[in-house]
């Protein structure tokens, strides 16, 4: 045995030692929900990379799967990471890496235990796949900036107590050169948000209005100018939370139409029967895949591979979808529910085959359009030649609008 593998058994061991004893200390069954999390971070043990007092013990983050597989052999909670996980999959590694530490004591901790909803005030209704020409402004006033723009498809901003806004502060220089990123309080004066109702009768997602919104210079992350570059930490871990989520086999879109020709064998036919082999071995690679990404982000950051899976992903759902309406014949056209609701959180699969049909069309958009993502991988991975731009050198408010 190597004197690597030999180090990480070691740690590995210690790892399950330090687990067995916040169970021992916080039973699961006799201890509150919110107690056990918050015990959990404070032991290192909500991800185990991170450093040691911001819920981590510096290990390697490969070995997040040993605390977790003890944890759920236990019967323990976990932080309903679906709820969170702008938070969890955005937020999070963007304060950790460019946040102050005094940011990074106060909002890590109620993040991970779920006490803190936070949103993306990214997109804006003239900015949405050029993300850089963004217009919303953030002006100095002594310690604090004053806000004003407007954001849209804002998930979970009607229940996001924090938001990661991005803002133009110099309209002087190129796009890209001009932008500062904040964290905004979502409770702050001056922030509206109303609801976008979308083709499935839900409204998940919100436009936000900022008005005269003042953010303190201490919620800055990173330089000021230098938001662009912070953004790209968020971009990307981004697309790596929604295209390589961790899901079992069959799980996914790829689930339910299973369940249903296993369940329907009067709906076979042998045209259908050669897609859906084809989609389910397509889904199967993804997964793969996505364990394999999982697996690269052990040595680092994550890179542009995350858009590829991001990619696959939309485009995954958006086919099996069809397919299982097709499947269904008659019954793929009915819908259950077109009542207005503000759900807390988004469910891809959920509901029925009308439902997953309908919400699938927003995968190729959210997170980055489809169109953007090709450009970013045949650029960035691929590295074809850069599609010809003619505004990078030009000040933004220079700009055609």
């Amino acid at each position: 045995m190597s004197e690597e593998t030999t180090g990480a058994a070691s740690v590995a061991a210690e790892l399950r030692r330090r687990t067995q004893e916040l169970l021992a200390a916080h039973p699961p069954l006799e201890t509150d929900q919110l107690d056990f999390l918050k015990a959990r971070f404070d032991a290192g043990l909500a991800w185990v990379h991170y450093p040691e007092g911001l819920g981590g013990l510096g290990a390697p983050r490969a070995l997040q799967a040993v605390v977790d597989a003890e944890l759920e052999a236990a019967g323990a909670p976990d932080n309903d990471p679906r709820r969170i996980g702008i938070g969890l999959g955005m937020a999070a590694p963007t304060v950790l890496g460019f946040g102050t530490e005094e940011q990074k004591q106060r909002f890590l901790r109620p993040l991970w235990v779920g006490e803190e909803v936070w949103c993306q005030l990214f997109s804006e209704p003239g900015a949405g796949s050029d993300l850089a020409a963004l217009g919303t402004r953030a002006v100095r006033e002594g310690d604090d900036w004053i806000v004003n723009g407007q954001k849209v498809w804002t998930s979970s901003a009607h229940v996001a107590r924090w938001a990661i806004l991005i803002a133009r502060t110099d309209p002087d220089v190129p796009k890209h050169a001009g932008i500062t990123y904040f964290i905004c309080d979502m409770t702050d004066p001056g922030v509206e948000v109303r609801p976008l109702r979308q083709f499935t009768g839900e409204a998940e997602f919100n436009e936000v209005f900022l008005t005269n919104v003042r953010i303190p210079d201490a919620h800055r992350l990173g330089e000021i100018g230098d938001g662009w570059r912070v953004a790209q930490t968020t971009l990307m871990n981004e697309r790596v939370s929604i295209g390589g989520m961790r899901i079992p086999r069959e799980g996914g879109m790829i689930g339910p139409i299973s369940q249903t020709w296993r369940e329907r064998p009067e709906l076979r036919t042998h045209d259908l029967h050669q897609r859906l082999l084809k989609l389910w071995v397509e889904a199967e690679v993804a997964r793969l895949s996505g364990e394999r990404l999982r697996q690269q982000l052990v040595a680092g950051q994550p890179g542009h591979e995350g858009s590829g899976m991001k990619l696959s992903f939309a485009r995954l759902n958006q086919e099996i979808s069809g397919l299982e309406v097709e499947l269904r014949g008659e019954e793929g056209l009915l819908y259950d529910d077109w009542t207005m609701r503000r759900p807390e959180l988004v469910d891809f699969t959920g509901r029925d085959a009308g439902y997953r049909y309908l919400r699938s069309k927003g995968n190729s958009i959210e997170g980055g359009t489809s169109e953007v993502l090709l450009n970013i991988v045949a650029e960035r991975v691929l590295g074809l030649p850069a599609e010809p731009r003619t505004d990078k050198n030009v000040a933004w408010k220079d700009l055609a609008r």
